[in-house]
């Protein structure tokens, strides 16, 4: 199959779709994809597509009139928000989606360039950002923004959140405390140098005296600013009748300074201030590293909010008004345009679009909505306008959920890192008491080496990168699955997929797209088609069960039903004008079973067969890839359903599943859970609600969440866009996590075990400890790092 020269997704259009680059006639896979190639050309920057390193984003979400108007971001009140202006010149930092290399930053920069006004452009493609500056006189925020669309890219001002502020702040103070650090430790080796030559002690003790004076006045803001961090841990630490590693390094630090401070006064002994710097600047160096991956990892979750339009349409009486988005109020209604980001969350009040929702759930092709279905901010309206009354504002929305499930993940510790913990706590201990040991034998030994070998034990066994082996992977892989539109809710997600063994999938709404509809109506009895379905309806009321949707259309205000009764994996029975009526299966109804069709449900009044309603339920489109790839991983499947047994076996025929069991109530599913997981690990597939018992019963719970149900939904894993070929991903996801976990504990340990007796026998210095404690950190974190260049 030919592939996009763009994109490099299939070409399913023959060649109906092409753009001459180089010479040649190349393939794409859409309009969109041509009309960026097209623009890339025209602009003479060929040399992208020689250099890049990465494919092109797929552009089929582009609107290519529509999208262009970014006139919005011209209204002053807008501006004032996102914009630094100094002597006619504006500067803004703009969130730019679709940045895969490097020569996507080239390819921005060089063609903002071409654009008359424009003072500067620098493109950040590890944060997706890039800080622009123009002449305000020249050029519009508009036509900037609309120059970028044209090449591919989706582009809007960047606004800062609160946490992130505080995230930034907080940056700043560490990069002066580790500058300060650095600066420091350069002077005092240079007079360290001239110390560990020992010409002084013969030659010149005055000078020798000097230079450890003015080593120890620069050693001390390093010792009492720059590692306050470790103190303020070691305390809180000890507060709380604990032990971290951060009172070994404190110890060291602090110990080793007043030694040497101590030895300058007296004017004998030896002096350590370079070592106390060096300890200090390459301990900050990796936790400067370990911030950095964090911040790299969550860069996803934080610039979901600039996806949300800082304007909307508001329709009143019929007359629409460009407003800030921030003014809007619930229950407003406002109009979304094609092409139009929408504002806030919201329920369609009139028309039907598709809405491409990729930034909730990975997925580029648009969704249908209509009518009654809900919409959320930052979503595109592709084809249609939608009149949409607001739901939800700020941090009700789905898009702030979203962060708060992220942030909420990345801190839960799974199992693994518990322990890690605990065990780096007792692990601390047992330094403390080496290094006592370690300083009273060589006392005996060599007193005058005592001190030194004791710091360096101190130094060399801080365990740093024991500390950080399992959280900055965890981060990295919780960034992966937001990407993808995976949300986890409790701890122990990345440990538990690897070992699932069995996988039990509901069928309604999971296997299948959980939209049923009425296909034929029979009348079985003197009843008309309109008085069956409004009775079904009014039975239907108030049902969770998809099959209740199905009905929702034929309500009439005056058939009523009383006394509902909900007979689980069977039927619903009430009360309509003193009639006694039921709607279920065939065994419900009092017919025979086995003569009759799963697709059927039976409508009876008074004992009489009225109505027979055959309904259908579409295959989800990857449920057969899905359900295939988890068998040539070794993993059976089954399929777990309270329809009937020969509807559930239609499907299981369908997808190639020889497990299936029908006519299960949710008693039912969790006792089948609870003997496969006699001999196996097991994943549950849900809706969330309805399967809450088996959910929770089930070694991993997954339910399938659209968004409004997201915040009820108690499962371990949510797919956001209903994919199911996600949870392939995510096991791919947390096997290679659990592998780096592993390896990153495995180098800890290691280094560990061969640095400690080299330091407690004396072969390890104090500067080269430090160098050696920091490098395993590094190594730590950078392997971690690597989660985020997988393709999943």
């Amino acid at each position: 199959m030919q592939i996009c020269y763009h994109c490099n997704e299939p070409v399913l259009t023959g060649d109906e779709f092409t753009t001459i680059i180089g010479d040649q006639a190349q393939l794409m896979c859409c309009p969109g994809c041509q009309a960026v190639s097209q623009a890339i050309m025209d602009s003479g920057l060929e040399s992208y597509y020689q250099y890049r390193s990465e494919p092109g984003s797929r552009q089929t979400a582009l609107i290519p009139a529509e999208l262009a108007q970014y006139s919005a971001y011209d209204l002053p009140e807008v501006q004032q928000d996102l914009i630094y202006s100094l002597d006619g010149t504006n500067t803004i930092s703009v969130s730019i989606e679709g940045i895969t290399c490097a020569a996507c930053a080239w390819l921005i920069e060089h063609k903002l360039k071409q654009l008359n006004g424009i003072i500067s452009i620098s493109v950040n493609s590890t944060t997706q950002r890039a800080l622009v500056s123009w002449n305000e006189q020249s050029v519009k925020l508009s036509e900037i923004l609309a120059e970028i669309s044209r090449i591919g890219y989706q582009a809007a001002p960047f606004q800062i959140d609160e946490q992130e502020k505080k995230s930034k702040h907080e940056s700043r103070k560490f990069l002066l405390r580790l500058g300060l650090a650095g600066f420091a430790t350069m002077q005092v080796m240079m007079f360290a140098l001239a110390l560990y030559s020992d010409y002084f002690i013969f030659e010149d003790t005055q000078m020798r005296d000097y230079f450890r004076w003015v080593s120890m006045t620069l050693a001390a803001p390093v010792v009492f600013y720059s590692a306050q961090p470790f103190y303020f841990s070691a305390i809180r630490s000890l507060l709380s009748g604990k032990l971290n590693m951060d009172l070994s390094v404190s110890l060291a630090i602090v110990g080793a300074y007043i030694a040497s401070c101590i030895a300058t006064i007296n004017g004998n002994g030896e002096v350590y201030f370079e070592s106390v710097s060096m300890f200090t600047f390459f301990l900050l160096l990796g936790r400067y590293f370990e911030q950095k991956a964090k911040q790299t990892a969550s860069v996803s979750s934080s610039n979901l909010h600039k996806l949300v339009p800082l304007t909307a349409n508001l329709n009143i009486d019929d007359e629409i008004t460009e407003v800030p988005a921030k003014r809007l109020k619930l229950n407003d209604i406002i109009l979304i345009k094609p092409g139009d980001v929408v504002a806030a969350d919201g329920i369609i009040l009139k028309g039907k679009s598709g809405l491409n929702e990729s930034m909730l759930t990975g997925e580029q092709m648009p969704l249908i909505k209509h009518s009654g279905d809900l919409v959320f901010a930052g979503t595109i309206n592709v084809d249609q306008p939608l009149s949409v009354k607001v739901t939800a504002l700020g941090q009700d929305q789905l898009v702030a959920e979203i962060i708060r499930l992220q942030e909420v993940a990345s801190n839960t510790k799974p199992a693994i890192a518990t322990m890690v913990d605990k065990f780096a706590r007792y692990f601390s201990a047992s330094i403390l008491g080496i290094a006592v040991a370690t300083y009273f034998i060589w006392l005996f030994i060599a007193p005058e080496d005592a001190f030194w070998v004791t710091l360096s034990v101190l130094v060399a066994t801080c365990p740093c990168a024991l500390a950080l082996a399992t959280p900055t992977a965890i981060t990295c892989s919780t960034a992966i699955f937001t990407k993808l539109g995976i949300i986890t809710r409790r701890a122990g997600v990345f440990e538990k997929l690897p070992l699932i063994e069995h996988v039990v999938f509901d069928k309604t709404g999971t296997l299948t797209c959980g939209a049923i509809s009425i296909n034929k109506v029979v009348l079985t009895d003197q009843q008309n088609k309109d008085t069956v379905l409004a009775y079904a309806a009014a039975l239907e009321t108030g049902s969770l069960h998809p099959i209740a949707n199905a009905f929702t259309p034929f309500l009439q205000r005056k058939i009523v039903a009383t006394q509902i009764e909900h007979h689980v994996g069977l039927g619903i029975s009430g009360s309509i004008d003193n009639q006694s009526v039921k709607i279920g299966n065939a065994e419900f109804i009092g017919l025979d079973a086995s003569q009759c069709s799963g697709k059927l449900l039976w409508l009876s009044m008074d004992g009489i067969v009225v109505a027979c309603f055959e309904l259908q339920d579409a295959l989800r489109p990857d449920s057969l890839t899905t359900i295939k790839q988890l068998q040539e991983n070794g993993i059976e499947v089954s399929i777990a359903s309270g329809d009937s047994d020969s509807h559930v076996k239609a499907i299981a025929k369908q997808l190639n599943v020889a497990n299936c069991h029908g006519k299960l109530s949710p008693k039912d599913k969790l006792d089948l859970i609870n003997k496969l997981q006699q001999t196996q690990h097991v994943a549950m597939f849900g809706d969330g609600v309805n399967d809450a018992p088996v959910l929770a019963g089930a070694n991993l719970s997954v339910a399938m969440g659209s968004g409004s149900a997201i915040a009820k939904n108690s499962a371990d894993l949510i797919l956001l866009g209903d994919q199911l070929t996600k949870f392939n991903q995510a096991i791919k996801v947390s096997k290679l996590t659990n592998k780096i976990i592993k390896q990153n504990l495995i180098w800890a340990f290691a280094y560990n075990a061969i640095i400690l007796p080299l330091a407690v026998t004396g072969h390890v210095v104090p500067y080269i400890a430090a160098i050696g404690m920091s490098i395993s950190s590094i190594i730590v974190v950078s392997n971690s790092l690597r989660l985020l260049r997988i393709k999943v």
